[in-house]
């Protein structure tokens, strides 16, 4: 063989002088070079790329906040100055400049009098006038947003009462190298020393197998002439002396013929037609989740894997070999199975049955393949187990539908007494207005609770929900819910009573998280408590705890729902309840603000003879606070 393999040997010509590049070794260092290329390309590219979206992206998310605060800083400064709430608009403007690093963030009336301003040392006047007009500053009323040597500039008309319009000044700066800050040099710096690690690992490699590509070389020539039509073995061949490579290259051209005979397509119809029953494939087969039926054209049943067994419960001896129809109990099964079979139905067909099997409902998803073969049409059967996947998607479909119903509500009154406000303008009277404006804000804090609560559900489901640790005063709390809760207590005739002693200790923790909890408590008091009902608000104080009791004469709670009605999502299943909207969060969000205090809520219900939520909580023993 040696005497007819092409000949690996330098020529004398190139002998005296040392080659850097060995024979055959020319096409991967080409391609070793190529890879370094594109690597340094691809590394620079996307130091660029990065640098340039992370600049836009971040001018765009500031420009977006600035005018979001803007939007929201008009409409509440409006509010607080038609109620003559001048002070708080003023800390307002200086919390939201402070906050979001305002360059510039005042309320100036037409004459250019400055009313609220970041700076107080700007403010040049001290109340507001009784009436002041703005015609003959032009566009004063109309909304602005413009930008101009990297700042952003944003004014919005506020409409005071029936004094007149004001106008809101933000300035921001928009440039992205402000906020980029070291953060991005340090990513392209890091960029830089991932591609030059890259290039020293790769060119350690190429060293490290350098000797033993030139093999790799030769036979890429010798699979070139193969290409080229040559197939004497001979010609192919190459030296031994080369290495490994150059022995088993030579060894699979001496087998070559035979290998190709054994490689048909025998073994792929062996494997759809034979005996499946034993082998790796089998073992492989047993060890998926999902069920696999192969039936024949007879309908017969072919091979079944433990799963398949486990859905349909029969053992697999009994399935082996016998007709569908004798072993299968689902009819909808047997006669997709038989179609296919038969070859009736050619494509994929995919099946979900509702299985009742020990009380318990479950749903079963059958997908029939046809699969061809030389000895006839067969079905392949694959079941699955899908009925966890029901489960969480009706219970998110529940959800959306409830939190929509949720917020439709108060978004309905807030446009409705809009509409009033503004199709009656001036001829509305104080106390239409006074209403107006006091629903408005009502339902506003509605919407700010059901928002909170949703983003205090993905606070929990990702584990980051934080408590701040500040002296808390549950009666100021309790005060605040007793007034906000008790004109609807009225309007369904409810009779609601807050018990507070005069001296309570003062709760180490977070006073929002608190407020959300008790709102909550009192306000499913307040919902499930049919007319003429009552509710009452107790606290108790005892050393080193302070527990809050909400007692309600509602429909109570059965035993087997008390278990999980602390779980997200869930409802009872009380058929009086259907009517009465919910999203199922209230309850869980309170359990959990509770023991992030060190805390708990209990619950002690009987049916039609209300319940008694009991908030504790961890109070300091050494403080006390009056009741004003």
């Amino acid at each position: 063989m040696s005497d007819q393999s092409i000949d690996t040997r330098p020529s004398p010509a190139s002998r005296p002088g040392r080659r850097w590049l060995q024979r055959g070794e020319s096409t991967i260092a080409t391609m070793s070079l190529s890879l370094a290329v594109i690597l340094v390309a691809t590394l620079l590219a996307c130091g660029v790329w990065m640098m340039q979206t992370q600049r836009q992206t971040l001018s765009q998310a500031r420009e977006s906040q600035v005018t979001a605060t803007a939007d929201l800083l008009a409409d509440a400064c409006e509010a607080l100055l038609s109620q003559g709430e001048l002070t708080a608009a003023r800390r307002m403007i200086m919390d939201a400049s402070a906050t979001h690093r305002l360059e510039r963030a005042r309320i100036v009336l037409p004459n250019g009098t400055v009313v609220a301003d970041a700076d107080a040392g700007r403010i040049n006047l001290e109340s507001l006038p009784e009436q002041w007009s703005h015609e003959d500053v032009v566009n004063f009323d109309q909304p602005t947003t413009a930008q101009s040597v990297g700042l952003l500039v944003v004014e919005r008309p506020m409409q005071v009462g029936t004094q007149g319009v004001a106008r809101l000044e933000i300035i921001a700066e928009l440039n992205a190298d402000t906020w980029l800050g070291t953060s991005s040099w340090e990513a392209q710096a890091g960029v830089g020393v991932i591609g030059a690690g890259g290039m020293l690992a790769l060119l350690l490699t190429y060293r490290r197998f350098r000797g033993r590509l030139q093999a790799v070389g030769v036979i890429r020539e010798a699979l070139l002439a193969m290409g080229k039509g040559e197939r004497a073995e001979a010609a192919l061949a190459v030296a031994d002396g080369l290495g490994d490579e150059a022995v088993a290259w030579n060894e699979l051209l001496a087998e070559r013929k035979q290998l190709r005979e054994a490689a048909k397509v025998r073994t792929v119809q062996e494997a759809l037609t034979g005996d499946l029953g034993g082998g790796d494939l089998a073992q492989a087969c047993d060890a998926v989740s999902q069920g696999l039926l192969l039936v024949d054209d007879h309908q017969r049943i072919r091979y079944t894997n433990h799963a398949a067994s486990v859905f349909l419960q029969v053992g697999r001896e009994q399935m082996h070999g016998k007709a569908v129809r004798d072993v299968v109990q689902i009819d909808e099964l047997t006669e997709l199975i038989e179609q296919t079979a038969n070859g009736q139905v050619r494509r994929k067909v995919t099946r979900e049955i509702e299985r009742d099997e020990n009380d318990n409902v479950g749903v079963l998803r059958i997908s029939v393949h046809p699969v061809r073969g030389s000895h006839g049409a067969t079905a392949m059967v694959v079941l699955e187990d899908v009925t966890q996947q029901r489960v969480a998607e009706q219970s998110s479909r529940q959800f959306v539908a409830q939190a929509t119903h949720e917020l439709r509500t108060p978004l309905t009154n807030i446009r409705l007494y809009m509409e009033t406000l503004i199709e009656d303008g001036e001829q509305v009277e104080p106390q239409t207005r006074a209403k107006c404006l006091n629903v408005i804000n009502q339902e506003t804090f509605r919407l700010e609770r059901l928002v909170g609560d949703m983003l205090s559900v993905a606070e929990i489901e990702a584990g980051s929900m934080q408590i701040q640790q500040d002296d808390v005063r549950i009666d100021t709390l309790l005060n605040a819910i007793e007034a906000e809760y008790k004109p609807s207590a009225d309007e369904k005739q409810i009779a609601i009573s807050f018990k507070i002693p005069p001296k309570l200790p003062i709760v180490q923790g977070d006073r929002d998280k608190l407020s959300m909890a008790l709102h909550n408590l009192v306000g499913n008091a307040i919902k499930y408590t049919p007319e003429g009902g009552r509710v009452n608000v107790s606290v108790v104080a005892e050393e080193e705890k302070l527990g809050v009791e909400v007692t309600d004469s509602g429909m109570g709670i059965a035993p087997e729902d008390q278990l999980r009605i602390f779980d997200r999502f869930y409802r009872a299943k009380d058929k009086r309840i259907a009517g009465i909207t919910g999203s199922g969060l209230g309850l869980a969000l309170a359990r959990e603000v509770a023991r992030l205090h060190g805390g708990d809520i209990d619950v002690d219900s009987q049916i039609d003879q209300g319940s008694t939520f009991t908030l504790t909580l961890p109070a300091r023993e050494d403080a006390a606070t009056a009741t004003e």
